[in-house]
């Protein structure tokens, strides 16, 4: 099997990602069909964290950290690293002194699925991390893996490039190519919600505007005024 470190690797455009970031995982989630969210154990070390950027992947050995290193060097100010496994694991395979690395060359934080060390430091740092777990157990640096090559990151594929967008919800990747075009839908998922809102407030009901009145009488449900 070859192992391999891709140095290059297409990236979407910087107004596209800022976009999705600014909607959120929720809506992004929603605007490109309700698909590309990572499991729900995937959770932040810390509720304020917030990030979205292009994904720079990890294929790594369970308990082995050599190709996060590795990975420090193709990382541009902007990415997500996104680290996996080759088997389950919850060691963990990244702490402070990795974070103050990749803080230096301008990465905007890291996706994991699998354990994280020194949270109190990484929160302090204010760098965003999402992973499995957190635990203390320490890995080596042994065994090769790859860099920028497709992975399968908590259940989802995530090529180099795609973009992850990140917060309190959770974990959601879109596809490069698709970035413009899920702003775009997100945007109109949100302004779609602002009319709705404002209907709220006036006190409409959105079982009549959202029609689903009708869908319930469809159903077979009937309104009565007192069960008998």
């Amino acid at each position: 099997m070859e192992h391999k470190v891709v140095r290059k690797i297409p990236r979407p455009p910087a107004d596209a990602i800022k976009t999705l970031g600014e909607q959120g995982t929720a809506t992004v989630h929603e605007a490109q069909g309700r698909i590309g969210l990572l499991a729900s154990y995937m959770r932040p070390i810390y509720n304020t964290a917030k990030m979205a950027g292009p994904a720079v992947t990890v294929s790594c050995q369970a308990g082995d950290n050599l190709m996060i290193h590795a990975a420090v060097e193709v990382c541009q100010p902007g990415d997500v690293l996104v680290v996996t496994t080759k088997s389950p694991s919850t060691d963990g395979m990244f702490g402070e002194l990795i974070a103050t690395s990749l803080i230096a060359r301008g990465v905007k934080g890291l996706i994991i699925d699998a354990g994280v060390r020194d949270v109190a430091d990484l929160t302090a740092m204010e760098f965003p991390v999402w992973s499995k777990a957190i635990h203390a157990h320490g890995t080596v640096k042994a065994t090769p893996g790859s860099v920028n090559v497709p992975v399968v990151c908590a259940g989802e594929t995530i090529y180099p490039g795609d973009v992850i967008v990140a917060d309190v919800d959770g974990v959601v990747v879109v596809r490069r190519q698709d970035a413009e075009k899920v702003a775009k839908l997100g945007q109109d998922r949100l302004d779609k919600e602002a009319s709705s809102r404002a209907k709220l407030k006036a006190g409409e009901l959105s079982l009549d505007f959202n029609r689903l009145r009708a869908k319930c009488i469809e159903l077979g449900v009937v309104w009565v005024d007192e069960d008998k």
